[in-house]
């Protein structure tokens, strides 16, 4: 299969910004042995602000536009560096992308993207990505991972999208204030009732929320692709999603 996982930075880096080096040692472990097992992976990854925000020592995410891109530019080499040096203990080679949504807007830079990642792919090379921060503005930017991961999905033709974050999955209410809320197991239709569920961010290092992920279920889904949002906080749980059980939420492609 060819797989994209999003992971997102309340998994990958502490509130401080810190990385969780136990987190992402697991995450390279699984995705190097799932690779080992012949599957095809794209990396989406939060965390180069986050980490950057670690840093330079800053106490909240940065609202300003240009230290915002800053703290990005300094984030993603420190994020780079350790999937590099994580990755190669598995023997597996990285390849860093970084995509603002003028890449995929504009046909010929769209057609030049899908054609590396296929190359890329084919020499079994792991394609880390991330939104472009350091030079986005706001006409250029996904505006969230789960948003770039979706339509990383749908542009390489991958058959199955998981979004691992800091909850479990869709539940019926917001389970941080409703302890009746229940986790729904499969999605098979994204109408209104669905879409009404979506929320905020409970992270104060993300962007990302039950909302976004919806809009990447649609996205993801239109083009035939699986997708599963499920608990980043073992990665582990990759197996078992892989293995088919029942994990998190599954949103049906249509096929």
């Amino acid at each position: 299969m060819r797989i994209v996982v999003k992971v997102g930075t309340s998994t990958l880096a502490y509130k401080t910004g810190h990385i969780n080096i136990r987190i992402m040692e697991k995450l390279c472990r699984v995705l190097s042995d799932i690779k080992n097992a012949g599957h095809q992976v794209i990396l989406v990854s939060s965390g180069a602000v986050g980490m950057g925000m670690g840093k330079l020592s800053l106490g909240e995410r940065p609202s300003e536009l240009s230290l915002k891109q800053a703290a990005a530019a300094v984030g993603q080499c420190e994020l780079m560096y350790t999937y590099d040096k994580l990755f190669s203990e598995y023997n597996h080679t990285v390849a860093q992308v970084l995509l603002t949504a003028d890449d995929i807007q504009n046909d010929e830079r769209r057609a030049n993207f899908i054609a590396t990642m296929d190359r890329l792919l084919e020499l079994h090379v792991l394609p880390v990505m991330n939104e472009n921060d350091t030079v986005a503005t706001k006409e250029l930017v996904f505006g969230d991972n789960d948003t770039l991961a979706a339509v990383v999905a749908e542009n390489v033709k991958a058959d199955l999208l998981i979004l691992l974050s800091d909850i479990d999955g869709l539940y019926t209410a917001d389970p941080h204030f409703d302890p009746d809320a229940k986790l729904i197991s499969v999605v098979e239709e994204l109408d209104d009732s669905i879409i009404a569920l979506g929320g905020g961010t409970a992270s104060g290092v993300g962007t990302g929320g039950m909302a976004t992920k919806l809009h990447a279920a649609e996205i993801a889904t239109r083009s035939g692709c699986d997708m599963v949002i499920a608990n980043g906080a073992d990665p582990y749980i990759l197996y078992n999603i892989l293995d088919g059980e029942t994990v998190g939420t599954k949103f049906l492609g249509k096929k």
